[in-house]
């Protein structure tokens, strides 16, 4: 929320639940997460708005028909999911870390995120780019001190930016 300048409030995020049309925006997801989070709520924006329009392309998906599977352990990603699926809650979604990809390198090997909606399924890769290695060196540290901290607030919210000012198909490849 603050720090973010990229406004992306005309793209929301559509599923269905019991005859019911759901909105939701990135703003909302974040609402949701809280503000520690935003790349991470970024990126399950975008990889939802990628994955629905390949395997739900004629109309919203039913909400708590989505799974996801992913190595990404960041609980910002996961927030973003379950605000808008449910699927923590109901089970359907699991950290697997034998989705990681190593052979894309250390910043994007754990960027992948197996979306299945009523039997057809998409893998997502995070395109090179939109992380930094500073980013993925002070989000890994597991003790930071109050100026990294801050840099890597810095980080997320830029990141997020990033994520949000491309098109979901210039974020994220559908892998064969």
């Amino acid at each position: 929320m603050a720090g973010l300048t990229v406004g992306v409030v005309d793209e929301t995020i559509l599923v269905q639940e019991r005859g019911h049309l759901l909105e939701f925006s990135y703003t909302d997801m974040l609402c949701y997460a809280g503000p520690y989070s935003p790349a991470g709520v970024a990126n399950a924006f975008k990889v939802m708005q990628r994955a629905f329009a390949a395997l739900s392309p004629n109309h919203p998906p039913q909400r708590r028909s989505i799974v996801i599977r992913t190595p990404f352990a960041g609980p910002g990603a996961r927030d973003g999911f379950e605000a808008v699926t449910r699927a923590v809650t109901d089970g359907r979604y699991t950290i697997d870390p034998s989705l990681a990809r190593p052979d894309r390198g250390r910043l994007l090997q754990n960027f992948v995120f197996q979306v299945a909606i009523a039997g057809r399924t998409a893998t997502l890769l995070l395109r090179k780019g939109f992380v930094t290695a500073e980013f993925i060196d002070l989000a890994s540290k597991s003790d930071r001190v109050q100026a990294e901290e801050a840099r890597l607030n810095q980080l997320k919210a830029e990141l997020a930016e990033r994520l949000l000012a491309a098109a979901a198909e210039d974020v994220y490849d559908l892998a064969d």
